[in-house]
């Protein structure tokens, strides 16, 4: 593991650990009910038990 040589400042710090992006959720088409609608992988499983309203997304 690195071992920092000197001190680094808080605005350094923060600045350094401030780079990261998330990612967008990728969207999958599923057909529901006849209609076609883009969520998210992890609700196609809900959504087909309707157990939530896709006409949110």
């Amino acid at each position: 593991m690195a071992t920092p040589k000197f001190k680094m400042s808080r605005a350094n710090t923060r600045a350094r650990r401030s780079q990261w992006k998330a990612d967008n959720v990728a969207l999958q088409e599923v057909k529901i009910d006849g209609q076609t609608v883009r969520i998210p992988r992890r609700l196609v499983k809900a959504a087909k038990l309707g157990l939530i309203d896709v006409e949110q997304f």
